[in-house]
């Protein structure tokens, strides 16, 4: 056989579905498609030399989603403690001539 399980004893990180992972390493050589791989139901590692990379790549494939930035609700109205005074830009308001 030319596959091996390798067992972790602290265990791998379930994928983002929840299923549990296996670290694979397929002892063919690297160009005969051999190398480290780590799976699940779902999904799979590409093959790498190292198994310190195989096990990156799972995680980063495999790591929580960000939350999204919370959105301020909208202003509809200004506040009732708000002054709001009416500018002109120059040229504004004035008549034809600008004057």
């Amino acid at each position: 056989m030319t596959q091996r399980h390798i067992s972790h004893p602290e265990g791998l990180p379930a994928c983002a579905a929840g299923h549990s992972a296996r670290h694979i390493h397929d002892l063919r050589g690297l160009a005969a498609g051999g190398g480290h791989l780590v799976e699940c139901r779902c999904r799979a590692t590409s093959r790498h030399a190292e198994s310190a990379a195989a096990l990156a790549e799972w995680r980063r494939i495999n790591r929580p989603a960000r939350s999204a930035r919370k959105i301020l609700p909208a202003i509809d109205a200004p506040a009732a403690n708000v002054i709001q005074l009416r500018l002109q830009m120059p040229g504004e308001g004035r008549g034809a001539s600008g004057h």
